[in-house]
């Protein structure tokens, strides 16, 4: 009997020593709002497994714009939303959302336009494309033409759409003379034959877009899995700065396409704007305080919409100098 009852205890303990790991790791799902450049430290996190080394199962979902995911982030459909200033308008709204990180650190768009728009100002009175009302494509178009003294809605009308391609095959056929486009569908833009007319980025305005956003509920009641998704985007960052290829190789694989253009486009439009480390700063939400329509907006504290502790607690611990020491 004892020698039984060893047995089950002996083949009880391989068996747990087997599937701990697994058991160990806690899921995390991971929502993205476009297949661009901006959502790579989530592809480059899988892709390399990066998640297995901090304790975090991540599972990326596609959730196409930046309002929609905000919603499924609210109603916990997804524990983060790496989403650009919805959130901001989701919070002056009364959602119990946070950054905890900001994305890429700037408006990753590019204007394109039919052939006989030769200028900004030949899109007054006409059709202009954008993705998601009241998300990042849309703040970006309004920055846009405020900088070259145009209202959004007035001296030119917005007309939205759920995706990049959808938006693309407005322009060709002509039912938008011009739109703003993310990396890679510019480089389907182009060889259409459409112009680059303006690149948003170039205006190096704060912005945070594809930021890591998350419910305060959610890091006050498990503080360990927001961390651990933390440890595993830094290590992605700097994958994507030092390890080139493995980051394309990622980006081929969620994008479905072995295009070398594309990829190239893709990486070298957005891999220079992801910070070492992402603390989100208070310009950036000023920015998007600035574009909304929303009353309390001019009020409000650009404090109360990110909490940078986390990240600033692995960089007080010495994780991000351990981080980059590895060879």
């Amino acid at each position: 009997m004892k020698a039984n009852r060893s047995s089950i205890i002996f083949m009880l303990v391989l068996a747990l020593l087997s599937i701990g790991p697994d058991v160990a790791a806690l899921t995390i799902k991971v929502g993205y709002p476009q297949l661009s450049g901006g959502s790579m430290p989530l592809w480059v996190i899988t892709e390399s497994k990066l998640d297995q080394r901090y304790g975090v199962d991540v599972k990326p979902i596609y959730i196409a714009g930046g309002a929609t995911l905000t919603h499924s982030l609210i109603a916990g459909d997804v524990d983060i939303a790496l989403t650009g200033g919805a959130v901001v308008g989701a919070v002056l709204s009364g959602a119990d959302l946070v950054y905890a990180g900001i994305g890429l650190s700037t408006y990753a768009f590019i204007v394109y336009a039919r052939p006989d728009i030769t200028e900004v100002k030949d899109l007054r009175g006409k059709v202009f494309g954008v993705m998601t009302r009241g998300a990042s494509s849309d703040h970006a178009a309004i920055a846009f033409f405020t900088r070259y003294g145009m209202r959004a809605g007035q001296d030119v009308k917005f007309l939205y759409f759920a995706r990049p391609g959808d938006l693309l095959a407005s322009l060709d056929k002509g039912i938008v003379v011009a739109g703003v486009f993310p990396s890679p569908t510019t480089v389907m833009a182009k060889r259409l034959g459409y112009k680059e007319l303006v690149n948003i980025a170039s205006f190096k305005l704060p912005y945070p877009h594809n930021a890591i956003a998350t419910r305060k509920t959610l890091i006050r009641q498990n503080p360990e899995l927001i961390k651990g998704f933390l440890k595993a985007y830094l290590a992605s960052i700097k994958t994507i700065h030092e390890e080139p290829e493995v980051a394309k190789k990622a980006l081929a694989h969620f994008l479905g396409s072995k295009d070398p253009e594309m990829i190239e486009d893709s990486y070298r439009s957005s891999a220079p704007l992801f910070l070492k480390v992402p603390y989100m700063p208070e310009e950036a939400i000023r920015t998007v305080l600035s574009l909304s329509d929303n009353p309390k907006a001019a009020q409000a504290d650009p404090k109360a919409f990110f909490d940078n502790r986390l990240l600033k607690e692995l960089e007080d611990t010495g994780f991000v100098k351990e981080l980059y020491s590895r060879r």
